[in-house]
Order: C-alpha cells, then sequence, then structure tokens
C-alpha cells in the first residue's frame, strides 16, 4: 500500500469515526421527527435562499472575467463553477482541487487564454478566502464574546481567533502584493527551481511554468489597477453572499425547531465552516460533531444539529453531482 492511499484510507477513516461519534449521542428517530417537521413551503423558501447564494458565488468570478476582457454567458459560468465545487468537494482535502478545472473548462469552451483563466481563477479564490476569513474571524470574536470555549477562560477561543486572523492575513496580503505590481506566487515557486534543474526533462516544464503564473499574476495585478470597480463589485456580491448564507442558515435552524437568534446562528455558522476546513470529503464526519456540540452547548436539542446536516450534505451532495456531470460533459465533449 503506497502513502497517498493509506493517507486517503486514514482520511476516511477519521470521518466516519467523527460521523458515529455525533450519531451516537442523537437518537435516531429524533432526527427523523425533526425532518419530518419540515412543511413544502419550508424546503421552497430554502431552495430560493440557496440559488440566491449560488448566483451571487457565481457572479464574483463573472464579474472578475468581464474586468479582464470576457464577458461570458452567466449559465455557462455557473456550470463551470458547479463542476469547479462538485471536484472539491468530493476529494479528500482542505475543500480545493477543483481550480484546475475552472481553468481547463474556460480555456476549452471559451477559447480563454490559459494566462487569463489562471488570472481569474487566482483572483476569485483570493477573494473568497479573504471574506470567508473575514467572517471566521467575526464569528470566533462572537464566539469569545459569549464565553462558552473552555469554560470562559478563553484560552482555546484566543487561539483559535488568531489562527483565524493569520488565514485571512494570506489573502489580503497577496491582493495588496498583485495590486503592487508583485508576483508572490512566482516567486515562491522560484524556490523549487534548482531542484527541478536536477533533471534536463523537467527543467523546461517547470520554465514554461513559470513563465505563465508570472504572466497570470501580472495580468492579475493590471486588472486590480485598471478595473478596480469590477474588483470592488466582486467583493460587494462576496458580502452579499455571506449575508444569504447566514439568512439560509438561520431559517433552515428555525424551521427545524430552533428559536435562534442572529448571534447564535453565527455561532454556530462559524463552528460548520471552521469544520468543513478539515480534510474529510464534503466536511463529512466534522460538520456533524461541530453542529451537534455547538446546538448542545447553546441548549438547543442535539437533533437539531444532526438533522441540519443532512439537509447540508443532502443539498452539497447534490449541486456536486451536478457540477461533476457538467465539467464531464464539456470536458469530453
Amino acid at each position: 500500500m503506497n502513502q497517498k492511499r493509506a493517507i486517503s484510507i486514514a482520511v476516511w477513516l477519521a470521518a466516519f469515526a467523527l460521523l458515529w461519534a455525533a450519531i451516537r449521542t442523537v437518537p435516531i428517530t429524533a432526527v427523523f421527527h425533526t425532518l419530518r417537521q419540515l412543511q413544502w413551503w419550508q424546503f421552497l423558501i430554502l431552495t430560493l435562499l440557496n440559488g440566491i447564494i449560488l448566483v451571487l458565488l457565481t457572479a464574483r468570478w463573472w464579474l472578475i472575467l468581464w474586468g479582464l476582457g470576457f464577458k461570458l454567458p452567466f449559465i455557462m459560468t455557473m456550470g463551470h463553477r458547479l463542476a469547479s465545487f462538485g471536484v472539491s468537494y468530493f476529494t479528500p482535502g482542505p475543500q480545493f482541487g477543483g481550480e484546475v478545472v475552472q481553468v481547463l473548462l474556460v480555456e476549452k469552451v471559451h477559447n480563454m487564454p490559459r494566462t487569463t483563466a489562471v488570472s481569474s481563477v487566482a483572483l476569485d479564490k483570493s477573494i473568497e478566502l479573504l471574506i470567508n476569513f473575514s467572517f471566521l474571524a467575526a464569528g470566533v470574536m462572537v464566539v469569545l464574546r459569549s464565553n462558552i470555549i473552555d469554560g470562559g477562560d478563553g484560552d482555546g477561543g484566543w487561539k483559535t481567533a488568531v489562527l483565524a486572523l493569520s488565514l485571512l492575513a494570506l489573502p489580503l496580503l497577496y491582493l495588496i502584493a498583485i495590486w503592487r505590481g508583485r508576483h508572490p506566487l512566482t516567486r515562491f515557486i522560484k524556490l523549487f527551481r534548482p531542484l527541478f534543474h536536477r533533471w534536463e526533462r523537467w527543467e523546461t516544464t517547470f520554465e514554461t511554468a513559470v513563465s505563465g503564473l508570472s504572466s497570470s499574476e501580472k495580468q492579475a495585478g493590471d486588472f486590480c489597477r485598471q478595473a478596480p470597480r469590477y474588483l470592488w463589485a466582486a467583493l460587494a456580491v462576496s458580502v452579499l453572499g455571506w449575508m444569504a448564507m447566514v439568512v439560509e442558515f438561520g431559517a433552515m435552524l428555525t424551521f427545524l425547531g430552533a428559536d435562534v437568534s442572529f448571534l447564535q446562528v453565527v455561532m454556530v455558522l462559524t463552528a460548520v465552516r471552521i469544520a468543513f476546513l478539515f480534510p474529510t470529503p464534503g466536511g463529512l464526519g466534522t460538520i456533524e460533531a461541530a453542529q451537534v456540540l455547538a446546538l448542545t452547548q447553546l441548549g438547543f436539542d442535539p437533533a437539531i444539529g444532526l438533522s441540519a446536516s443532512i439537509l447540508l450534505h443532502g443539498r452539497d451532495v447534490f449541486l456536486g453531482l451536478m457540477g461533476i456531470w457538467w465539467g464531464k460533459h464539456f470536458m469530453t465533449k
């Protein structure tokens, strides 16, 4: 058994162990009872809210592409982004990997230069991470003020806050760097040049990749300086997308029977998003454990947390499968 296969098996075992630990604390009958309380109009509202979120998150990349000179059909852009999500969602790891699919789809389907495709995806991902970690940092601060971590001493909470702020700094510093004409990723990759120069057959490939990445980062920097209105518009729709996520999550918990306040919604959603960063496919096991723990700490029925996890996974699996179908259709067409 090679190392990669062993790591993959270990990740799946960890996911199922966390899932089993969450399920053991909640009677399955209570979960079924909670889900049966949902009405058809509540499903409709959640579906509409999720559609709004999908449109807003797609609009960010669509605006970036428009600012780079490529006005793609919005539906096509949404399909390409779903394909990226499908690959990232079903791949063990910290929810990355689908970005390559985004690049290949716009390059193949719309004849976009690879450097432009890479620039658009890099900018899209940087803004996504910036907004995501901004929310996580704010959410952790809300949790700290509530004194529910570490029995109120806050030590573990502050460690989490420092981690969230550190992660927030990465995409922020990257955007500032390319805005000022720097090429941080290219400089980082060049550190490995001596390693690739030991093998002659890889040397040309490495230099070609470095040249392409440098061109992409230059184009991204030009975009930030010459088309700032598109950049600010992309940031604005990202913020609106997160606001819609909070509304959707709060509506889902309310429909399942939890009389949650706005701050409590933010606290539980923060736990879910942190759990989603763990290297399990689709956050399997970690999301269930996080929701059950968070809602129990807030005094709610843990069956609501497990029920919410079922709805979240059902939604994401459906969207992920749609994305996989879309990507397969256009990559093999």
